[in-house]
This record gives C-alpha cells, structure tokens and sequence, in this order.
C-alpha cells in the first residue's frame, strides 16, 4: 500500500461551472484528508476568479493513501443550475480526477537531459504574485511532453524535488496505462487504470443523488458528500473488489 498519492484535478466541459465543480472535488478531498488524519499539501494551482480551479494538484500523505482513493481516477459529471446562470436551466460540466502513487526514483528512470528546468515566481489568486523571488518551479518532461510544476515549497530545491516526484509519478501511471492496453480489458481493469474518458460518476443536484457507473451504485445527501464524507463509496468500492476476488 502506497502511503503517499498525487492527487491531480482538472476542470473539463463546462467553462466557469467545471472549473467551481474541480474546486468542490479539492475541497471534498482535503476535508476527506483531514478526516483521515492525512497529511494534505497543495503542490500547484491554476485559480480561476470564480472559487474554481483550472487545475490542481496535491499530495496526499498518510496510511493506505493510494489503496483508499484509487477508484477516484476518471471523469466526474455534475448536474447542477451554476450559480452564474440567471434562467435557472441544469448544466452538464465534468472534471476529471488522477490519483496516482508516488513511486521511487529507482522505479522510473528519468534522463535528466529530458529535463527542460525553469523558475518563476509564486502566483496567488487572481495571478498576483506572493513571492518575489523565483521559487516555483516547472517541469517540461521533452520526450512525452508532460509539464509538472511546485510552488508550495519555500526554496528552489524543495519545489524541483516535489515537481520531479509528480513527475514520476504521471511516467508511471503512463507506464501502467501503456501495459494495461497491451494485455486487454480484463487485466486493465484489475490494474484500475482505465480510460479516463469515460465518465465514472455523476453528481446530480436536482435529484441529491450521486451514481458510480462502474459499479452501478447510488448515493443519496450530495452536499454531506461534498463536505468530504466519501466514506460509503470508499467501502462500496473495497466490497467490489472483494467480491470480484472472491
């Protein structure tokens, strides 16, 4: 059991509304974090002007991190009037979520001449910036394109370490998603690392129901699940997979 995940949001299809939706999904993982007595530090944002996020990324560290939040990779849709709308008509918006491990450097080869390293200055809300020297840091992994970055740290080196940990952790999950692929359905599916196209869940307000299509579940007081109470899924899940082994 890994005891230590990224956690990565993402507002997709929606405009504003998907962007509130990935900050509803961070703040129901952190209060969850919290709940579990887990260590919950927030590595990168991309803030929009509305409490929503573009993206954000956090680790998570405490016991059995990885084993408990796993199936929460893949695309969330939400059904919900947004606050921005005037005429009172249901959006569909969806933002998709990562949990990944972090693995050990010896585990994920990384060319450091791959790296294309660069430094830039804190930004807060809004786009100001919160520190005048360049201490965040941002990643450019050139043979895959991936683009990992840490602001949360004090220094230089302490952001280069965390972004190059996130970094290992996304080549990993490639990794693992590439193997999944090769083998067929069957063992992608037991590796949990299916296609994130797919969307795993909705959250319909009109209706306070919550539906995981995977497992074909449904969940009812949305808000007290948002509030980070994810509890019941948690265990759902874990029956599944007991039952699928049994």
């Amino acid at each position: 059991m890994s005891d230590k995940a990224i956690l990565e949001i993402r507002a997709g299809a929606g405009g504003d509304e998907a962007a509130i939706f990935a900050g509803d999904l961070a703040r129901m993982y952190q209060r969850f974090a919290e709940n579990e007595g887990w260590k919950f530090t927030v590595l990168d944002t991309s803030q929009t002007s509305l409490d929503g996020y573009k993206s954000f990324v956090a680790q998570i560290r405490g016991e059995g991190v990885y084993e408990k939040l796993r199936q929460e990779s893949g695309v969330h849709r939400v059904q919900r009037i947004p606050k921005t709308e005037k005429s009172g008509r249901i959006h569909t918006s969806t933002a998709s979520v990562a949990i990944m491990p972090v693995v050990e450097a010896q585990e994920v080869a990384i060319n450091p001449s791959d790296l294309d390293v660069s430094f830039f200055r804190s930004s807060g809300p809004g786009g100001q910036n919160v520190n005048k020297v360049e201490t965040a840091v941002r990643i450019v992994h050139k043979p895959t394109g991936v683009v990992v970055s840490s602001q949360a740290g004090r220094s230089q080196q302490s952001n280069r370490e965390v972004a190059l940990e996130v970094l290992r952790s996304k080549l990993y999950e490639a990794q693992i998603e590439k193997q999944g692929q090769e083998m067929g359905e069957l063992r992608r599916s037991q590796i949990g690392s299916g296609d994130r196209s797919e969307k795993i869940r909705t959250y319909n307000f009109p209706q306070d129901r919550i539906t995981d299509h995977r497992i074909g579940k449904k969940w009812h007081n949305l808000e007290k699940i948002l509030e980070g109470d994810i509890t019941p899924i948690i265990k759902a899940f874990q029956k599944a997979k007991k039952e699928s082994e049994g």
